[in-house]
């Protein structure tokens, strides 16, 4: 199976193991945006905002070409810390998207831990995701 790996830039520590464990069931994994280089937006900010906003248009519609080959998309929501507190299961806006063009596109959708509480779960249930709670054996 061909899966694009999808998630908050602070979870691209935790790439590599899951990589490894779902290559050795021989399946394809093709990586987030940026993943080799995880400073690249703070780069575009720097530059400014109209090179910002051109770098994540150009990020979207790049998320959806590598979506539009894949069998699947697994999302690592994982427990994000913010400003002191713990945002469990965690999904960004970006992943969030690139969730929905994995819904539109007709792949398959597995979520690492359970859809998060909050403003966007009926939308990420209507998704129809698997969630599998850490067990990369339900990815098939």
């Amino acid at each position: 199976m061909k899966i694009f790996i999808i998630c908050s830039k602070k979870f691209y520590s935790k790439i590599e193991d899951v990589k490894k464990e779902l290559e050795l069931r021989g399946n394809e994994i093709f990586l987030p945006n940026c993943y080799d280089d995880p400073s690249t937006e703070q780069r575009m900010w720097d530059l400014g905002k109209d090179e910002h906003q051109k770098f994540k248009a150009k990020m979207y519609k790049q998320s959806e070409k590598v979506t539009s080959k894949m069998d699947a998309v697994l999302v690592l929501n994982l427990d994000k810390e913010k400003d002191g507190r713990i945002l469990k299961n965690y999904i960004g806006g970006a992943t969030f998207l690139e969730m929905y063009d994995a819904f539109r596109l007709g792949k398959k959708i597995f979520l690492y831990n359970d859809i998060p509480k909050g403003m966007l779960y009926d939308e990420i249930e209507g998704f129809g995701p698997i969630v599998i709670n850490g067990d990369l054996d339900l990815i098939k």
